[in-house]
């Protein structure tokens, strides 16, 4: 059977088969883009595609859950239990939500969607009885498999027992925030617009959109890249307000010589660019995410020295020192699973321990690079304590460096103008000699 390419059908399809690259351990926008290079698919069904891909991940423990009470073992092969996952997903009612799809439209399709392919064609009878039954027997299924803790939060067991722990008053509110889908929050460049009048330009455009920090507005309505005012000429970058916070921490001034010491996708560098004008190296290991560090600074129209290096090696150093450092060290990304759903099926329980040395390595080597009475600012997107506050006040005990106000540990937040994504923030001025 052949599906349209304008269908729901084979959005299914295409969301089914990113799932099962995250499901094998791929990251999904990585995901995403393997299932557009395998495709033909339009912008408007790469669209659907990735928003099917996106429910779903937020909602795979209750989806698992779901199928496992209604069938004796998961569906197989692989692409065949990631639609069965999608199909449900859009058609179990989350509250506060409008679903995208009418139910009899999501089974048709899923139907169809397993008769298009030679791997699922055998299914498309137990496709159809599955989501029927669901529909017949929702509220009794759904109050069955509430009763697992995975199924109701839709987390690993870990993760809630470990955000339990960590945050006993706050844990239900963070779980929660990770289940919403993100605000668009963007960051106004300086250099070419005021936020006043970028403010002024949306209303223009009968776009809404509120001032929630120095430089950030929020959208009231998400909308595509290319169709936000001013992006592509480089009047606006997308940035969390929370992560809005590193650039103005840092204090640059004019004629300083900073370090952004894991600087890619080049969200930060922009933005330390657009505050002052200072001698700015940015470096990343990775060659490939290197490449987004120069496409964003080409459209901000900004320059930085760009290096590809190990933060955690000298090998790269001329020798010369930095007034500021910016070290937003790898971690668990435990604080933007609302932007990334994908990250908490993805990480072990183990991963936090592991990134936590690593970016200690990290931390003291760019330790050496800093002047006398410089500063470092420590920044993680996560909200476990071993990656941030532990983190921070080791270094403190190794170095003996003077700690500075800063936030400290933000917690995702879905609350007005305190809309962010949590983040961590320690900044370390260093001794007189």
């Amino acid at each position: 059977m052949e599906i349209k390419p304008d269908s729901l059908a084979f959005s299914l399809i295409g969301a089914a088969q990113a799932v099962a690259y995250v499901l094998e351990g791929t990251a999904l926008p990585q995901a995403l883009a393997r299932v557009f290079a395998q495709t033909n698919a339009s912008p408007q069904a790469r669209g659907a595609i990735q928003d099917i891909s996106y429910r779903t991940m937020r909602q795979v423990g209750r989806v698992d859950a779901l199928l496992t009470l209604m069938t004796s073992k998961p569906p197989e092969p692989a692409l065949l239990y990631s639609l069965m996952c999608c199909a449900l997903t859009l058609i179990v009612k989350e509250e506060g939500q409008e679903p995208p799809y009418e139910d009899f439209i999501v089974v048709d399709q899923a139907v169809n969607a397993a008769a298009s392919s030679s791997h699922m064609v055998f299914a498309k009878g137990m496709v159809n009885a599955i989501l029927r039954r669901f529909l017949r027997e929702q509220t009794e299924l759904l109050a069955t498999v509430m009763k697992q803790p995975a199924a109701l939060w839709n987390y690993p067991q870990w993760w809630i027992d470990q955000c339990k722990a960590a945050y006993p008053q706050d844990w239900q509110a963070i779980l929660r925030s990770g289940n919403q889908p993100p605000p668009l929050t963007l960051r106004v460049n300086r250099r070419q617009i005021s936020v006043t009048d970028y403010l002024a330009l949306l209303e223009q455009q009968q776009m809404a959109a509120t001032q929630i920090g120095p430089f950030a507005v929020r959208l009231a309505k998400p909308v595509p890249v290319l169709q936000i005012p001013g992006f592509e000429s480089g009047m606006v970058s997308v940035q969390d307000a929370a992560a809005q916070l590193a650039a103005t921490l840092l204090d640059v001034q004019d004629g300083m010589r900073v370090l952004d010491a894991c600087a890619a996708p080049g969200g930060k560098t922009g933005h330390l660019l657009e505050l002052a004008d200072i001698d700015l190296l940015a470096l990343d290991s990775d060659p490939k995410r290197v490449e987004r560090i120069h496409e964003n600074l080409a459209r901000l129209k900004l320059f930085a020295t760009i290096k590809t290096g190990d933060a955690g090696k000298a090998n790269w150093w001329d020798g010369q020192v930095f007034d500021r450092i910016l070290a937003d060290v790898p971690c668990t990304a435990s604080g933007i699973v609302r932007r990334h759903p994908d990250i908490r099926w993805l990480r072990r329980k183990m991963d936090a321990v592991q990134l936590a040395a690593s970016s200690a390595r990290l931390l003291d080597n760019l330790w050496l690079m800093l002047k006398p009475e410089g500063k470092l600012l420590l920044v993680t997107c996560s909200i476990w304590p071993m990656e941030s506050e532990a983190q921070a006040a080791a270094f403190v005990l190794r170095h003996g460096a003077i700690r500075l106000d800063a936030p400290g540990q933000l917690l995702p937040q879905l609350d007005g103008n305190n809309d962010h994504d949590g983040l961590f923030y320690a900044l370390f001025q260093k001794p007189a000699v």
